[in-house]
């Protein structure tokens, strides 16, 4: 294996690195991809999917909340932890037989070096194994992902990431989370729901910070209506000690310290890239506060390296690393100059309750230009009212000039499968005059969309367009009745 030089060599075998091979083969590369286990990255093994499994659980639970509304009878759902884990790894496993990613890899010519071990640089163009096998190669990419943060305090040991969530045996009567970032509050969410006593600590001045301000304000309310506690603003965290059965945070709030007791501590503070071990500087890469540093065409320092995914801190989405990875193929081969670019990167996260967006918030748009906003609130929809979820709204954010929708933020019920449908719209460029006229199926969560889209139209003032929705304005019987213009 030592003797073959590749054309290109990916190391990592997550979505980003896996489309890179995938796309690198296609266009006639040899390729080899080194993964350290087995394919398949973070998301799949420890992150989104099996999040998602505990997300749907705790779904499930607060639907029963629901039986009297709808003439049903039953208890309330005990939890059994350890059982809700094992299908968590059942429900992995059966993700890993869908994909069948070595097969796939193979079948289309790559070489899939894996199992061995963290792959280390040994020189600028050799990639070696701790089991003493090594692969050459003409160009890299570096797809390698990225872990949970753990800060460094006082008692820092005691506390838990979300890797270590698969372990627990027992769920905690209480949880204190510091940061409320996407993976804190989905935990929150979810723990919350479980029967956990939750206790939220962040140190902006808001919940989920990089999200649209109302987007913050909303999932903050629907938090407190959950019962979890939101302290925002905090200076941060002193120490962790043991009080009896309990763990003391002392954290700083105010310029003054304050405590909680928690049967646990969970830490969501960063995901830094897995560059440790890699022998960087054997390449001659360079890194900046934990992340590969790369150009627009995904380029690290070295000439003949690239990065895609978590690795490079950009954008740290599933979605965004399959487009890097294709990106960077694309690029370290010579076929084409592409430069990346994240405008128009649908989003959310599964709380409780859910929010999604895409593009620029309110405050970025209004900073960029004019811009008009239409929202519409959940119990405006009827379909919201039909299921008892009227709780949240979507707003659409629209350029007064082009009359196109550049950010979609929303929250309620399927929040991320509902902006996807604004995410569409932004791609192909729609006039939010076009977006309002599109026929949405009713009753359907999605048709809050085009609800929000003629809200817009009538704030900017569009003549005829503007007539045809004036049914739309308040009091309204139905979302569905119109007066033609």
């Amino acid at each position: 294996m030592g003797d073959q030089i590749y054309d290109l060599a990916v190391i990592g075998g997550g979505p980003a690195g896996v489309t890179a091979a995938l796309r690198a083969a296609e266009l006639g590369a040899r390729v080899a991809l080194v993964e350290h286990d087995q394919p398949g990255g973070t998301c799949t093994d420890d992150g989104c999917a099996p999040t998602r499994v505990l997300a749907k659980a705790a779904r499930l639970i607060r639907d029963t909340e629901q039986f009297d509304d709808y003439g049903l009878s039953g208890d309330r759902p005990t939890l059994d932890l350890p059982a809700l884990l094992a299908a968590t790894q059942r429900t992995i496993y059966e993700l890993h037989e869908k994909k069948q990613l070595v097969g796939h890899l193979e079948r289309a010519g790559v070489t899939v070096i894996g199992g061995r071990g963290a792959a280390a640089f040994a020189d600028a163009q050799t990639v070696a194994m701790p089991d003493g096998s090594a692969i050459q190669a003409e160009r890299f990419i570096i797809a390698c992902g990225g872990h949970a943060r753990r800060l460094q305090f006082p008692g820092s040991e005691l506390t838990l990431t979300h890797s270590d969530i698969w372990g627990l045996s027992a769920l905690p009567s209480s949880l204190a989370i510091i940061g409320a970032a996407a993976t804190g509050a989905q935990l929150a969410s979810i723990f919350a729901a479980f029967g956990a006593r939750v206790t939220l600590l962040e140190l902006a001045p808001r919940v989920v910070p990089g999200e649209d301000a109302d987007i913050s304000t909303a999932l903050e309310a629907g938090f407190e209506t959950n019962g979890i506690e939101v302290i925002t603003g905090i200076g941060g965290v002193e120490e962790i000690t043991r009080a009896g059965r309990h763990l003391r945070v002392t954290y700083r709030l105010h310029d003054e310290a304050s405590e909680l007791d928690a049967d646990a501590v969970l830490l969501a503070v960063g995901w830094p890239g897995n560059i440790d071990g890699l022998g960087l500087d054997a390449a001659g890469v360079s890194t900046d506060r934990g992340y590969i540093t790369v150009d627009d065409q995904l380029r690290t320092s070295a000439a003949h390296v690239w990065a895609a995914g978590d690795v490079t801190g950009r954008m740290m989405l599933v979605q965004s690393a399959t487009h890097e990875g294709r990106i960077a193929a694309e690029n370290s081969l010579g076929s084409d100059d592409r430069v990346i670019t994240h405008g128009i990167v649908a989003h959310g996260g599964f709380t409780d309750p859910e929010y999604g967006s895409v593009g620029l918030t309110e405050a970025a748009a209004a900073a960029a230009g004019r811009m008009v906003i239409g929202r519409v609130p959940y119990a405006d929809l009827d379909r919201a009212v039909i299921d008892r979820r009227t709780e949240g709204f979507c707003k659409l954010v629209v350029d007064a000039d082009s009359h196109r929708v550049v950010g979609a933020h929303v929250i309620g019920e399927q929040a991320v499968e509902v902006v996807q449908i604004a995410a569409a719209a932004m791609t192909a460029a729609l006039p939010v005059e076009r977006l309002a006229e599109i026929e949405f199926a009713y009753p359907t969560f999605t048709a809050i969309v085009g609800l929000a889209a003629r809200q817009a139209v009538h704030a900017l003032n569009l003549g005829d367009h503007t007539a045809a929705w004036e049914a739309m304005g308040r009091p309204r019987s139905s979302e569905w009745e119109r007066r033609e213009g």
